[in-house]
Parts: C-alpha cells; structure tokens; sequence
C-alpha cells in the first residue's frame, strides 16, 4: 500500500515519454525571458513617448505644459489615495471618495487661483466679471473648504470614525505632497521654462547616472530602502549631474523663449518671447591672477554658479523623495503606485524626486534670483484697491500728461483724458 502511485524517472509507462529534468527546467526559463523580454521592449517604447511628449510640449508652448502639470498632479492624487488599504466594511461607506476629490477640487481651485491672479492682476483685474473673483478669491476658497470639512464632520458614522478620519488625514497628506508641491512647479513655469526644463531635466539625468555608475563600479550600498542603490552610484551620478547641467545650462540661457517670464499663454518656440533678461543670465568678465597657462580675464554668468546649486540639490537631496516613495510602498507592500505609464508602474513612480525638485527650485529662484520690481499688475491693483475713483481719475490724468509730454500720445487724447474720461 505504501508504494501505491510511487513512480521513478527512469521507468516509463507504455509509449508516454516523462520529460527529463533539463526539459523541464527550460520551460519556465524561457517564458520568464520572453516576459522580461517584453516588459523591456514596453518600458522602452514607453519611455520615447514620454520623452517625445515632453517635448511637443515644451516646445508647443506653456499652456500646454500646464496642462500636463495639471493631469499629473490628479493622477498621482489618485494613485496615493487608492494605495490606502480600505476594511471591507468601509468600502462602500457613503461620500468618502467623493469628499477626497472635493478636497483636490478646492484645493486646486485656490492655489490655480493664486497664481493666476499673481501673474495676469493685469487682465483680470480689468475685467468687470472676473474682477469680484479675483478680489474675493482667498475668502471663496476658504469657505469652499470650510464647506468640505463642515459636510465631513456631518457625515461622520458611528463604528467608521477610526476610517473616516484617516482617510481625511491621509488625503490631506497627498494634497500636501502633491498638490502642493506640484503648484511651485506650475509657478516656475510661468517664471520662464528654464526654470521648469532645468530642475526636471537634472533629475532625470542624475536617475540615469546613478544606475549606470552603480552597475559599472557601485560595491557599497547607500540606503536600505533601495537595496540597489551604492554610495558609488550616488557620488558618481552627483559630479555627471553637475558637467550635463553646465553645458545644459549654458545652451538655454541664449534663447529668449527658455528665460523669459510668461506674458502670453499663447506663445510657442515659433512665437517666440521677448523680455529684458534677468541679469544673472548675463556674462560678467573677472580679472583672474597673472599665472601661467591662465588667461587674464573670464567670462561668467552667475546662472552658472547657481547651476552647481541645482545640480548638487538635484544628485543629494531630491533622490530622498524616491527613497521616501519606497518605503511608503514598501509600508503598504505594493510594488508600483499605479500602472498608468506601462513598464514603468504609476505617475507618481516617475515623478516622486521632481515634486521635491521643483518645489526647491521656486524657493532658491525667489530667494537669490528673482528681481522684484512693480509689474503694471501690481500698478494696477494698487490703484483699484487703494484709491478712490476720484484718485484712480488723478492717476490716469497725470499718466497722459506725461505721456504727451513724452511725445508718446496725441493732444486729442490727451484732450479726451481731461475732459470726458470721468462720467458723473
């Protein structure tokens, strides 16, 4: 009875040929090669279409690429919040999805807002229907979450609090870590698209050095979240960072179109944009020490000694935000946020490093670079705000008195100002 259904390998039974043991191991080899096979040939032709959309972008013009700032923050919004793992129980509790989109919504809504009233006051606060809004925004934006959170605290469920409250602080996490931070982004682009293409471009190089430094010569590991990652990969890709954004930098500072602040959400690399460059794009020449083999004088840009900055920041600091990212999936044990990009997992896979990369870059343009000079935006807001229209009437009186004596308007103009400009 023991040796029922017993059978060795070298017996055969009838005509049936058992496969060896060779035979039988090829099988899977091959299928798990052809599946990696596949999975390579995804992520590759994934990654041009990334590439070739980043810059149709780019190069169509800034309204466009706003909107893709605008698709990767919801998207990554919603990878984040589905990453939660959510009790059977509490599925299908009632205004819980509807309350986290509420949130991004009003969320959206004021930070859109804020920036848009920043850079185009001059159009908005002329316009007699986008004019109440503009004024008003911060408080609309207040009460729309206040609206949110009230509604939250009324559609609270007995034996659902411990759920319902950490999905409200966990939405408010990826507001802050996304949203949030993907906002600065949208400003840098406005503030010219170097300070968009550099930041993101230095990231993504940094990524591609750190793995090709690390399986060339990598031996020590860096950080236990990344198993993969060594210290050799981290220093290396750090001085590959800093030669690709010197010579990047120095090809995107000669174009206009590149450093120039957005006045026309129209404009594209045909249109082209015009402005007085900020002064840290301009070459100043320094005297260097009289030594051999040295020349007298050089030419430099503080672009790019700012450029070491970024590119240090971009090779030490930002790759803290994948390894953040890492051991947020590693705490809920899902190998990808999402599988919005096939090959490559979600959004928020790629784009973990440039949210914090962007968010640096708006604070060291603002801090050190930035020239602060009142903008016919802030003229005007000044005046509609702080004046009367008696006093604003002044203002455009003593305007065209002095564009006439400019030689810039015409007497009949002129004329117009002080006669019939004021309708009472």
């Amino acid at each position: 009875m023991g040796r029922r259904n017993v059978r060795f390998p070298h017996r055969s039974n009838g005509d049936t040929r058992r496969p060896s043991f060779s035979e039988k191991s090829d099988t899977p080899a091959v299928s798990e090669y052809e599946k990696k096979k596949a999975t390579f040939i995804t992520r590759t032709i994934w990654t041009f279409v990334m590439i070739a959309g980043f810059f149709s972008a780019i190069f169509s013009g800034h309204i466009y690429l706003i909107a893709i700032v605008t698709a990767i923050q919801i998207i990554s919004f919603k990878e984040v919040i589905a990453i939660a793992n959510v009790p059977s129980k509490d599925r299908n509790l009632r205004f819980t999805k509807s309350l986290n989109w509420y949130f991004l919504a009003t969320t959206m809504y004021f930070l859109y807002g804020e920036s848009v009233i920043y850079y185009f006051k001059h159009i908005l606060l002329v316009d007699k229907v986008l004019l109440p809004f503009a004024t008003h925004h911060r408080f609309l934006s207040f009460m729309l979450y206040v609206m949110g959170f009230v509604f939250f605290v009324a559609t609270l469920q007995k034996g659902h609090y411990r759920f319902q409250f950490t999905q409200f602080a966990w939405t408010h996490m990826a507001l802050y870590l996304i949203v949030v931070q993907a906002h600065f982004i949208m400003n840098n682009i406005f503030e010219g698209m170097i300070w968009f293409f550099l930041p993101a471009s230095l990231v993504i190089t940094n990524d591609i050095f750190a793995y090709v430094c690390g399986i060339t010569f990598g031996r020590t590991q860096l950080i236990k979240l990344s198993p993969k990652k060594t210290v050799e990969g981290f220093i290396g890709a750090w001085v590959c960072t800093i030669i690709f954004g010197y010579f990047m930098g120095n090809i995107l500072m000669r174009y206009k179109y590149f450093i120039c602040p957005v006045t026309d959400l129209g404009s594209s690399v045909l249109t082209g944009l015009e402005c007085t460059p900020n002064p840290v794009f301009i070459a100043k020449t320094y005297t260097l020490p009289d030594w051999p083999l040295l020349p007298k004088t050089i030419e430099v840009a503080s672009m790019q000694l700012h450029i070491l900055v970024f590119a240090s920041f971009a090779s030490l600091i930002a790759p803290f935000g994948g390894f953040f990212a890492s051991g947020l999936k590693r705490t809920f044990k899902i190998k990808d946020f999402g599988e919005s990009i096939p090959g490559h997992g979600g959004i928020t896979d790629r784009m973990d490093c440039q949210f914090i990369m962007g968010f640096f870059a708006f604070m060291y343009y603002h801090s050190f670079i930035a020239v602060y000079k009142a903008s016919v935006g802030d003229v005007i807001e000044s005046a509609i705000n702080g004046l009367t229209p008696e006093e604003q009437y002044e203002v455009v009186r003593g305007l065209g008195k002095y564009l006439y004596n400019q030689g810039i308007v015409s007497e009949n103009i002129l004329e117009c100002l002080n006669g019939d400009l004021l309708r009472r």
